[in-house]
């Protein structure tokens, strides 16, 4: 990997939609469209980083931040060539996808720990459980649960100001599938966005915040966050969000993989192939820098065979998969 310095991606992603990730001298006539999943995309905006510097500007990567949803509709009407995602592809994507011709490789990349954070003069919440979140996150609780006493009576009585993905972000939809028992059932009166960075600035500045977003974000933040350990469902025990504990499978039940997707028929441009032989083999590397957890090399051999042999379609099913450890998905990714 060339060493360079490495642009501000938290700064980048709350200043603007779309990132262009180049050089200043690139005049490019080459260029890879990717967007989706802000969680995904300080990983892809490393990579499109470290793979522009080693093309000497004759390939442009621009990066967008529209979530994952909203990612999978430009990408199903073929407006991007690389589609990031922090969940599978859902059966109604499949098939607008299928619709407009757009066929797809299914590439998972890392896992996130899903951080649930509150602000650091919070000094009462020492970690919380999987009924508590759903008590304050669930829909019954809107306008009713607004005070942190109501969800917990050993709690003070204080107003309680909730932070959380939109509507179109895949943490949103595995969030609220895995505390509310089903995907994007949520309360709506809290502050939402699919920029993470907004989450970030809210609970920070917020005595009474409490949030949600990917575990790299808390990580660049930790100086003003406080991140809550989850009281496991099977043990009982209260775990931290960290590389250790989601590898070891106990943070339950907030650990997933998250994921690209690669347009079929963009693999038959040289740059696009390229770029993602690239991501590939730079991964674990890259990965860690922006601290998530990279999964086993195997994997990423198993993907370059994938781009080689073009291997389509998801192993999913159209459905996310709540808890999933990363043992359960290499017996996934085994099945190819």
């Amino acid at each position: 990997m060339l060493e360079f310095t490495r642009q501000p991606w938290l700064a980048a992603v709350a200043i603007v939609s779309l990132v262009s990730v180049q050089p200043a001298y690139v005049a490019a006539q080459e260029t890879v469209k990717v967007d989706g999943s802000s969680t995904v995309f300080p990983i892809t905006e490393a990579v499109a980083e470290d793979f522009q510097q080693s093309k000497r500007g004759k390939v442009r990567v621009t990066v967008g931040i529209s979530g994952t949803g909203g990612g999978f509709k430009k990408f199903c009407r073929g407006e991007t060539d690389i589609s990031d995602a922090s969940r599978p592809i859902l059966a109604r994507e499949m098939e607008e996808c299928r619709k407009a011709g757009v066929k797809y490789i299914e590439l998972p990349v890392a896992y996130d720990a899903l951080t649930v954070v509150v602000n650091p003069k919070n000094e009462w919440l020492k970690s919380i459980t999987v009924a508590e979140l759903k008590k304050m996150w669930e829909p019954a609780a809107q306008g009713k649960v607004v005070r942190w006493q109501q969800v917990n009576p050993a709690w003070p009585d204080q107003p309680m100001k909730l932070f959380g993905a939109g509507a179109d972000s895949g943490t949103f939809d595995y969030f609220t599938e895995s505390i509310n028992g089903r995907s994007k059932a949520s309360r709506g009166d809290f502050t939402a966005a699919e920029d993470d960075n907004i989450l970030v600035q809210g609970v920070a500045r917020d005595a009474n915040g409490l949030g949600y977003f990917g575990y790299a974000y808390y990580i660049e933040n930790k100086d003003k966050l406080k991140a809550l350990p989850i009281v496991n469902p099977k043990t009982g025990k209260p775990v931290l969000p960290s590389l250790e504990t989601v590898v070891d499978g106990s943070y339950q039940p907030l650990a997933r993989p998250i994921f690209i997707y690669v347009n079929a028929k963009s693999l038959d441009r040289p740059e696009i192939r390229e770029f993602v032989q690239y991501y590939m083999k730079h991964a674990d590397a890259l990965i860690r820098e922006v601290k998530y957890v990279p999964l086993p090399g195997k994997v990423y051999t198993a993907n370059l065979e994938m781009i080689e042999k073009r291997v389509l379609g998801t192993k999913f099913g159209g459905e996310n998969q709540v808890g999933l450890t990363i043992e359960e998905l290499l017996k996934l990714e085994a099945k190819l």
